[in-house]
């Protein structure tokens, strides 16, 4: 339905027309260091000796003779500071700010935003704010054994700092966790839209009124009001989606398929259908939304089957940042040791 393709039946694309396709902003897993796919896949390092929030890590604890801080707002590439050379004499997860959502449960699934530097020239290694937050499972075979167990405990929201010498690299990592599922204050839909019921993981179930006539104008009724920042033009968005006709109820896509992750696009520059790119805009994070979006702000006009379809959306908005470009990604500070 959106610009990432996953496996399953073939979908249409959000975008209106062949001209305005672009490449995903997130696809497959690309090409890593070495080094990355050590820290983040295979089971080299060694284990860690805190496990972020609530485990009784010292926050002022370092691994190295010169204490490593990390600054920066929730939702944007954190700041690493730390003497360079760094050396790393043990490893180390320390919590930089504990997370006030649910708590990550084993098999289930996270999204992580992850940013890496080299500690001997703060050289940046991985940074996913360049383009969007990795969808794993809570587990060993998808995280590797030792992000499995720093983030055994956290809770959504938090930040962590992992330090690690890996075959004579000083890595620091910093992991933010996301929410995968959207939460906050439920809101009441207006009178004569479609309901909705949500399952215990979050999916949700759309309810059409029975011989109800569409709305000719875009409908945008919170369902969830989370409490993250509003989305703005330009910014890369995650969402978790279902989408149905309003004509017959049925489903015609949906991201809460087994396995399936979620969807990434950038919003308010027309990549999307029309109806998102304004009714996204300046919902929060964390929000569940419904879109009631008519023919016009749709598909219509073009030879998609749903071209005369008024189309039924309910949206968990998991992420959205401004994403930063490599040009625009320089090494953080590194005071030199005097």
């Amino acid at each position: 339905m959106t610009l990432v393709r996953v496996p399953g039946p073939a979908r249409p694309p959000l975008v209106r027309t062949p001209q305005a396709r672009r490449p995903p902003v997130r696809g497959p897993l690309r090409r890593l260091p070495a080094l990355l796919v050590a820290l983040l896949v295979a089971p080299l390092l060694v284990l860690l000796t805190a496990c972020g929030p609530g485990a009784g890590a010292d926050p002022g604890a370092s691994a190295s003779p010169a204490a490593v801080q990390v600054t920066g707002q929730a939702g944007e590439p954190p700041q690493v500071e730390a003497a360079a050379p760094l050396q790393v004499t043990h490893p180390e997860t320390r919590t930089v700010w504990p997370g006030t959502g649910a708590a990550l449960e084993e098999d289930g699934p996270v999204l992580l935003h992850l940013y890496a530097e080299d500690g001997r020239d703060g050289s940046v290694l991985k940074n996913t704010y360049q383009d969007a937050p990795e969808w794993r499972t809570m587990s060993v075979e998808s995280l590797g054994s030792n992000l499995h167990e720093a983030l055994a405990g956290a809770r959504v929201g938090a930040r962590l700092l992992h330090l690690e010498q890996d075959d004579g690299v000083p890595v620091v990592l910093v992991v933010d966790v996301l929410p995968t599922r959207a939460a906050g204050d439920e809101v009441e839909p207006a009178e004569g839209l479609p309901t909705v019921e949500l399952d215990d993981d979050g999916a949700p179930t759309v309810t059409v009124p029975q011989d109800a006539a569409p709305p000719d104008d875009l409908e945008v009724q919170p369902l969830v009001r989370g409490t993250g920042p509003q989305v703005e033009v330009g910014q890369v968005v995650t969402v978790r989606f279902t989408g149905v006709r309003w004509s017959d109820g049925t489903v015609f896509d949906t991201t809460w398929e087994e396995g399936a992750p979620p969807q990434v696009a950038t919003i308010g520059i027309g990549q999307v259908i029309e109806g998102w790119d304004q009714g996204l805009l300046e919902q929060t994070v964390g929000s569940q939304v419904m879109l009631v979006v008519p023919p016009s702000l749709g598909y219509g006009g073009t030879a998609s089957e749903l071209a005369d379809e008024t189309l039924v959306y309910v949206v968990d908005i998991l992420d959205a940042h401004q994403q930063v470009s490599e040009e625009q990604q320089q090494p953080s500070a590194q005071p030199q040791e005097g």
